[in-house]
């Protein structure tokens, strides 16, 4: 029956679908009455839903947000139903330590849409493969060579590259009384990093290429921030079976995996052959630093390997190392600048630190960095208040027990992680921006953010904490404090609008745009 309606459907007029919407709207409603209630627990608390629609009119474009108000009412721990869908809410750093630390391997497993799916390849990739001996085997060797302490070491300089590349086009900038989209120039700065580590000499020096990736990368942050209702609306998902894509989301889909496959494609055809001239080298490019394409294709060519990747594999797990590492760390670099420009006393002690330890003579090096606390709380305190990814779901494997309540397998689970970092339990002041608050005598100094404290949690935990995080953290740190040390800015002494954007990512509504002035002229006159 759906191959003889497939091509008619092409042939509807509006009004014709119009008609059709109508009816299959009826019929969920006559549905939606009479199925029963979800197996979730009926004793964890929800705010009263709407027919078919369920509570998607509370969450609005910012749900973080919207599920702390929600909590407030109806605690830490509760229901939301996303059209047919119902899922849990947790929202506390007690909740979420209850559910992650003793339910880690019951959820380890990503909720995602069918459109990312097919982004990732099919799950090829390792963000949203489940759990899985192929997603053991590729966090395994994430850890030990892909992003691990050697790689990121070797790479070191290309970092370095990149960093003093930004505040030499600061520096130009200035000279001409020219104003900067910081937030722009941020992704330019994540990108170059993260895709000169990636595939390193593929992309070197071709602007035009590295135009399109950052092209690519947007669009592709866009889809993973859509709410895609056919997948929780079952009138919707009938009719996208019958070919009709009301967002335009699936075409979307398509349009951003061609382009990024086709450019991908380059990438390893080029790496290929470069790979063949090195072999007929005396040394076989023996010392040669690698990139993480060299090391995935290692991998791949490898006989004797734990696994053999395959060609999607290795294209899934680019584009994840692309579209992680590059608006977390540029929006954790632009935040904690609008909280220096707001609260000029905490820039000042910054300034002194790096003066004190760094000097005015040359410029901040990674090394420098276990010797600047003050910088490490500063970023650790924007890091609690504004969280790059603000929640995650995930869906359970099987049935298990929260806090007293039944929560049946296929369960999605949304984790607010902005919300733990602001909860009033826990934080003394929690809005307030104090990074003192992790220097003084509150006992907060030893919590930290990779995973193991439940208070903040910016980068997750468990097996499915980000593992990019000592390569973020290099980038965020070395970045922001050399721009501090570089540049003045303008003392706005709270009047900086810190209000949040819609996104997938904890954006900001309003992006900082202004002029740089040179804090240490001959400094960036020799870069």
């Amino acid at each position: 029956m759906g191959i003889l309606f497939a091509p008619t459907l092409e042939l509807f007029n509006s009004s014709t679908q119009t008609i059709l919407v109508i009816l299959l709207v009826t019929l969920a409603i006559i549905l939606s009455t009479s199925k029963p209630n979800s197996k979730l627990s009926a004793t964890i608390p929800s705010p009263v839903a709407l027919p078919i629609i369920g509570h998607l009119h509370l969450l609005g474009h910012l749900p973080h947000q919207s599920l702390q108000r929600i909590a407030l009412r109806h605690g830490p721990l509760f229901r939301v139903r996303l059209g047919s869908i119902d899922y849990l809410a947790i929202n506390s750093p007690s909740t979420v330590k209850s559910f992650l630390k003793n339910h880690e391997t019951t959820f380890a497993n990503r909720a995602t849409s069918t459109g990312i799916l097919h982004l990732a390849y099919n799950g090829s990739d390792m963000s949203f493969a489940p759990y899985s001996p192929h997603w053991v085997f590729m966090r395994k060797l994430t850890m030990t060579q892909l992003l691990g302490g050697k790689t990121i070491d070797k790479l070191h300089l290309i970092r370095k590259e990149e960093i003093k590349r930004l505040l030499r086009g600061f520096y130009d900038k200035s000279r001409k009384g020219e104003r900067v989209n910081l937030p722009k120039e941020f992704i330019g700065l994540a990108s170059s990093i993260v895709s000169r580590m990636s595939v390193g000499r593929q992309w070197a020096g071709k602007d035009d290429e590295l135009a399109e990736l950052k092209t690519v990368i947007n669009e592709l942050e866009e889809i993973l921030g859509l709410f895609d209702f056919k997948d929780h609306i079952w009138v919707l998902k009938q009719l996208g079976k019958l070919g009709i894509d009301f967002q335009g989301i699936d075409s979307k889909v398509e349009e951003v995996k061609g382009k990024y496959d086709r450019m991908v494609e380059r990438v390893l055809r080029a790496k290929e052959a470069e790979r063949q001239q090195l072999t007929r080298k005396k040394d076989g490019g023996e010392g040669m630093v690698k990139d993480i394409l060299d090391l995935l294709m290692d991998v791949h060519d490898d006989e004797n390997a734990e696994k053999k990747l395959t060609r999607e594999n290795i294209k899934s797990y680019i584009l994840n190392i692309l579209a992680a590492g590059t608006s977390t760390s540029a929006l954790t670099i632009e935040w904690a600048l609008a909280e220096m420009m707001n609260h000029p006393n905490v820039l000042r002690k910054l300034l002194n630190e790096l003066d004190t330890i760094v000097g005015k003579d040359r410029l901040i090096e990674e090394s420098d960095l276990p010797r600047l606390p003050y910088l490490h709380a500063i970023i650790k305190e924007t890091l609690r208040l504004h969280c790059p990814i603000p929640m995650v779901a995930r869906k359970g494997s099987e049935d298990c027990t929260i806090d007293g309540h039944f929560v049946p397998a296929g369960t999605p689970v949304f984790v607010n992680y902005w919300a733990v970092g602001r909860d009033p339990e826990f934080w003394k002041n929690p809005l307030e921006f104090n990074p003192e608050r992790f220097t003084g005598d509150d006992n907060l100094n030893d919590i930290d953010f990779r995973g193991q404290h439940f208070q903040l949690l910016p980068f997750g935990t468990g097996r499915r904490m980000c593992p990019g995080i000592t390569l973020a953290l290099f980038v965020v740190k070395t970045g922001f404090a050399a721009l501090v040390q570089c540049f003045d800015w303008p003392s706005a002494e709270g009047s900086v609008d810190m209000t949040e954007g819609p996104g997938i990512t904890l954006t900001r509504a309003k992006p900082l745009v202004m002029t740089p002035k040179p804090r240490l002229h001959k400094l960036l006159s020799n870069f």
